[in-house]
């Protein structure tokens, strides 16, 4: 191997260590920037949960015109870039833009509306897939057996709870190592905006590589 390319992965694994000090130390900054990561994504994770997994659930048992294209819809959203989303939500907006006074650029709230929006597609789907899964008969019997519509709902998604946890799990993994829309959206501000995937850099960038570096870690 090079000598250029043993500085290089020198560097790197020093950038793990930094990550590994920060979190050991206790470092304040370093702790309030995973703070805020974690509250950020998981408030949007669940508001794409409390939406995503009802409209799972209609779409697995409706039968409608166009279904198939919203299913569609829902399987393209896995690969929805993060940065379009930023950028439209960005532009929306803006202080002339039509949504411009709800004064939400650069702020967290914005930042949870464009991880809602990536995270909700990646719900939906596997809500529909995991309740496509079960035995067609199982609802069938459930209702023979004088349950109502709600108690029906109930013990089917104690049936999927497991594809449900996978499905909150996708969501999340999604939406808290994305960079794009959280940039775009939040700024990257200090005390407010500031998560860690952010904070990713090149590994000769110092302290900010090392913090991006905890989220890979």
């Amino acid at each position: 191997m090079e000598p250029g390319a043993w500085a290089y992965w020198a560097e790197i694994g020093q950038g793990f260590a930094d990550a590994v000090l920060l979190l050991v130390t206790g470092d304040p900054e370093t702790w309030g920037i995973i703070r805020q990561s974690l509250l950020i994504s998981v408030s949007a994770t669940l508001a794409s949960m409390a939406l995503g997994v009802p409209l799972g659930i209609w779409l697995a048992h409706a039968k409608f015109r166009g279904r198939g294209v919203v299913l569609a819809l829902c399987n393209t959203g896995f690969g929805l870039p993060p940065v379009v989303v930023g950028l439209i939500l960005s532009i929306l907006l803006l202080r002339h833009g039509p949504l411009g006074y709800l004064n939400l650029r650069f702020t967290p709230g914005a930042m949870i509306i464009g991880q809602f929006i990536l995270s909700l597609p990646i719900i939906v789907n596997l809500t529909v897939v995991a309740l496509q899964q079960l035995n067609p008969k199982l609802r069938l019997q459930i209702t023979a057996l004088g349950a109502s519509r709600w108690q029906a709902l109930w013990l089917l998604g104690r049936e999927v709870r497991l594809p449900l946890l996978v499905a909150y799990m996708a969501g999340f993994g999604a939406v808290v190592s994305e960079v794009g829309a959280s940039q775009m959206l939040g700024g990257n501000l200090p005390g407010s905006t500031r998560v860690l995937t952010c904070q990713y850099r090149k590994p000769h960038m110092g302290m900010s590589g090392s913090r991006g570096k905890i989220i890979t870690a």
